[in-house]
């Protein structure tokens, strides 16, 4: 009597089983998920792909290279990091519109956690909370059209007095010739400086008078060094069990860059909040530099655990960068500086 629900439970046992077996060895299901990119051969075992981009040929002819070999998009190995190579500007496209929340934040590098305030610094933050509402007020609150035409008078006032020393040079160091020797990298460099730490902190650190001032040197020995070490490789973003070797002392040198880079901040947040309190009750200009608004609006906020003094320091700090290389990108600056110069008869250009 017990032998056919018997023989009915070894059937049903024996069909679930071949059917999970079929189904582990052709997996349908492997038609609905995502193609993934194809890997770039001869990775080695704890460097991965980083021998090949430091061949005779520069990264990225390698790169274009392997996007010939392997498609428009492809992956390779830096060390113990996965990265996407893309190659197309369709699929950059659809990354960065259909895809956007994917690539939004930035890699976790040594030189930003070492040199940006643990990566408070806007521009390189993870994204979450914090990048977000720091986003928010920067796009609403501080870098807005109205507030580049308020520091317009800046721009045209420093390029005013430059040529005007540049003038005074002129007028003591002629000679017969009714020319004088002129540095203008040195000059442009110090013009490029005085536009940007007046706009930012609301003073120039370069004059006639105060050329060698040791904060100015210093401040400009640290931005420098700061936008070096950024682009430099360090071995523990690649792979993170040999930072402590710190191999070429890079983490070294940004700890050092990080100490004047803040010393040098946290002078200027403190003159600006002694100013502050000054002003407290007394009538104040319109004109507010960078610093003075970042005080107004973040001062004695604290957005996801990262105080206000660290936000304005970290912001502040990517303005001077930013306007540091977007001035020295402008070949127009130059030119007309110079065309100024040829136009008061200071320099000539054969």
């Amino acid at each position: 009597m017990d032998f056919v629900p018997n023989y009915m439970n070894s059937t049903t046992i024996g069909l679930l089983s071949l059917i999970l077996f079929c189904l582990f060895l052709y997996n349908p299901f492997k038609y609905f998920q995502g193609k993934e990119a194809p890997t770039v051969a001869g990775a080695w075992p704890i460097l991965g792909h980083l021998p090949l981009l430091r061949g005779p040929n520069t990264p990225h002819r390698t790169l274009a290279a392997l996007a010939e070999q392997y498609g428009p998009i492809f992956t390779i190995k830096l060390g113990s990091k996965k990265a996407l190579v893309i190659n197309n500007w369709e699929i950059a496209k659809e990354c960065f519109t259909t895809n956007d929340m994917v690539v939004s934040s930035r890699p976790r590098l040594v030189a930003i956690e070492l040199m940006g305030y643990n990566h408070a610094m806007f521009g390189f933050a993870p994204y979450g909370p914090y990048w977000r509402e720091l986003r928010k007020i920067t796009t609403l609150e501080i870098l807005t059209p109205r507030r580049v035409e308020q520091l317009q008078h800046v721009r045209v006032s420093e390029l005013q007095s430059s040529i005007k020393e540049l003038y005074n040079l002129w007028c003591s160091k002629k000679g017969e010739s009714g020319y004088a020797s002129v540095e203008l990298k040195q000059w442009l460099s110090h013009l490029t400086y005085n536009m940007v730490l007046r706009m930012v902190v609301g003073k120039r650190f370069f004059g006639c008078e105060n050329v060698k001032d040791e904060k100015a040197q210093r401040c400009v020995r640290a931005v420098e060094e700061f936008m070096r070490l950024v682009g430099v490789f360090a071995v523990g973003d690649a792979i993170p069990w040999l930072r402590w070797f710190d191999f070429g002392g890079h983490e070294k040198a940004m700890k050092e860059t990080a100490k004047d880079l803040d010393s040098v901040l946290g002078e200027e947040l403190e003159e600006h909040r002694q100013k502050k309190k000054k002003d407290l009750g007394e009538k104040v200009d319109e004109f507010q530099d960078f610093m003075d608004v970042m005080i107004s609006i973040l001062d004695g906020r604290t957005i996801d655990g990262v105080g206000a003094d660290t936000m304005i320091k970290s912001t502040v700090l990517v303005r001077i960068c930013l306007n540091y290389t977007f001035s020295f990108a402008r070949n127009s600056l130059q030119y007309c500086f110079i065309f100024q110069c040829c136009n008061l008869g200071l320099v000539s250009v054969n």
